[in-house]
């Protein structure tokens, strides 16, 4: 499996591209801007997925245009999905509406070629907020930060989902590099020892 990531404006947010190396089958976790930038860093992959940790504007802003370049399927949980046709929802100043190809909840997996990705539920930040687990990467959109977490304070946060769904992470087992919506990728044993949010 091959990861790689590229910061997107408006607020700087980081979009993972998955690639199972046996197939060039890829995925896209979060989906900010469709620019050429993000052109590059879907490459000549098969994008077979779009993979939304949660709904607002900075994280969907451009579902639209690449899913009808590229075919790929659009997954967002129930909860979030009506954030893709909602601006309110999804706080945005305009929006290209979309809409979602696959519903997921916690435990869910997805196949992506010779590869398996896991949702798991993680609400707080948003209602129907998830994070993706595939080997030993764990993309955790604007759950799971370096040394912190989302926010609460947006429609739809609630502070004591948020400190139970870090609970959830902390109790994995095992150690896992961390692909967050935002600032510097971590690792999932370093945050046990040094995020106070999750030792709360």
């Amino acid at each position: 499996m091959k990861v790689e990531q590229a910061v997107f404006e408006p607020i700087e947010n980081n979009c993972y591209l998955i690639t199972d190396e046996k197939t060039n089958k890829s995925a896209l976790v979060d989906c900010s801007v469709y620019n050429d930038k993000m052109t590059r860093l879907i490459g000549d992959t098969q994008l077979e997925y779009i993979l939304l940790t949660h709904g607002h504007f900075d994280h969907i802003g451009g579902v639209k245009r690449v899913r009808d370049t590229y075919g790929a399927k659009v997954v967002i949980s129930a909860e979030d999905a009506p954030m893709l046709s909602d601006k309110r929802l999804s706080m945005a100043v305009y929006q290209e509406n979309a809409a979602p190809d696959i519903i997921i909840k916690d435990g869910d997996t997805l196949r992506l070629g010779s590869l398996e990705i896991k949702v798991i539920a993680t609400p707080g930040h948003t209602k129907g907020g998830v994070c993706y687990l595939a080997q030993d990467s764990l993309f955790t959109g604007d759950t799971l930060f370096c040394r912190s977490c989302g926010r609460c304070d947006f429609e739809g946060g609630d502070e004591y989902e948020m400190l139970e769904s870090l609970r959830k992470l902390r109790a994995l087992d095992g150690d896992y590099k961390v692909y967050p919506g935002h600032d510097a990728v971590t690792t999932l044993d370093s945050e046990r020892k040094y995020n106070p949010y999750m030792n709360m």
